[in-house]
């Protein structure tokens, strides 16, 4: 028997970095493909501490079914974040956890797109966001993004000749680029939403991770409930709990509970109980520094490393935060083949047209720094110069 599809799936393929991935798990190969923390950054002592206080003190309630929005104590903790970072008036009624972040940007999609609708995507962009989209067949423009932010101009463009349905930025250490949208770009972003009633939504899962420079603010600063804001504690604690959050207004969490409680009913009770007692239980900040540290001492090095190793017209930035860093290439480097090469050297990045989905892209790619130890990071940069000729 063949099986028939839904039309759906033929706009959605499988992601490019996993592949490499699979890849990459070879133990003798090191990778600068992935997106992972440092282990590191984990605080596993910390963690099992609080795993034993909620199994001694609540096991009957930590292993039973609980609410779609979430553990409530988590998600106040939540609110109660946003209100010391950026001074909102935040709800704990306007969090809902999700199984990660990325399923925030699924559940986003299915609750305000329909097919055909047009979507703001950056480019580079991030490849979770554009596979969960391409599910519910939204018509796609992308904006490119300068060393700031968004080409300005390229999107006011779009909004005044499509009725974009929704805008997807990751503003702060972006991924692939590493690049953070200035408080300038910021407002101006806004300014045009506005004028559009185009929904902005801002994925940050590397908020936190900032080590040089001065924070940005929010784009719900500027945007109100015509935000909604993605986040995780898969970079500041740790990503196999999967446990991430939506922000969002009254009316658009209503359905985003419905769509949830459609997927999955809940996401895991007791893994939210297990942060929400690490988190009371530990000084955050404290070990948001350290993670900060040893990423900054990761990116400075491996900085060091592609300067002493490759020509002048090989280009990498230097992102004040994050897991990211992005490298633009001479156009006649074919980074394709370069990979490949790299592969057979021992050593993977991913090539910068995995994050241009509709092609034109620049000879580019992006390298995480942030699971790499010293010794990987001046071998692995060894290895990327010998295989690029």
């Amino acid at each position: 028997m063949k099986v028939r599809f839904a039309d759906r799936m033929n706009t959605s393929t499988r992601s490019f970095i996993r592949e490499i991935l699979k890849v990459a798990e070879s133990p003798d190969i090191i990778s600068f493909a992935g997106g992972l923390p440092s282990p590191q950054s984990f605080p596993q002592r910390e963690l099992a501490e609080a795993a034993q206080v909620v199994m001694s003190e609540t096991p009957d309630q930590a292993l039973q079914y609980s609410a779609t929005e979430g553990f409530l104590p988590l998600r106040q903790w939540i609110a109660d974040r946003y209100r010391m970072r950026f001074g909102w008036e935040v709800s704990s009624d306007e969090i809902l956890i999700t199984n990660g972040s990325q399923q925030g940007v699924d559940l986003l999609g299915k609750i305000l797109l329909n097919a055909g609708d047009s979507v703001v995507m950056e480019a580079p962009g991030y490849l979770g966001a554009w596979q969960a989209f391409a599910l519910y067949q939204p018509e796609v423009f992308t904006v490119p993004l300068e060393a700031d932010g968004p080409n300005l101009e390229r999107l006011e463009q779009l909004l005044e000749q499509h009725p974009v349905r929704m805008m997807y930025v990751a503003p702060n250490f972006q991924n692939p680029s590493g690049i953070t949208y200035s408080e300038r770009k910021r407002r101006a972003v806004a300014s045009l939403l506005r004028k559009h009633e185009t929904i902005l939504i801002e994925d940050d899962p590397y908020g936190e991770l900032r080590f040089e420079g001065t924070a940005p603010s929010s784009f719900r600063t500027y945007l109100n409930n015509q935000c909604c804001v993605l986040g995780t504690f898969s970079k500041m604690v740790s990503p196999g709990l999967r446990i991430g959050w939506v922000y969002a207004p009254a009316e658009v969490m209503e359905k985003l509970v419905i769509a949830k409680q459609a997927a999955d009913l809940q996401s895991n009770h007791l893994a939210q109980r297990i942060i929400h007692t690490y988190l009371i239980q530990n000084d955050v900040d404290r070990h948001l520094n350290e993670i900060q540290r040893l990423y900054r001492e990761r990116r400075d090095l491996m900085l060091d490393c592609l300067k002493a190793a490759f020509p002048a017209d090989v280009k990498f930035n230097k992102p004040q935060g994050g897991m990211f860093l992005w490298g633009e290439l001479p156009n006649s480097v074919d980074v394709q083949l370069w990979l490949e090469r790299a592969i057979r050297n021992r050593v993977a990045f991913v090539p910068g047209a995995a994050f241009y989905p509709q092609g034109d892209a620049p000879s580019s790619l992006r390298l995480n720094f942030s699971n790499a130890d010293p010794g990987s990071i001046e071998t692995g940069i060894q290895r990327l110069r010998k295989a690029y000729g």
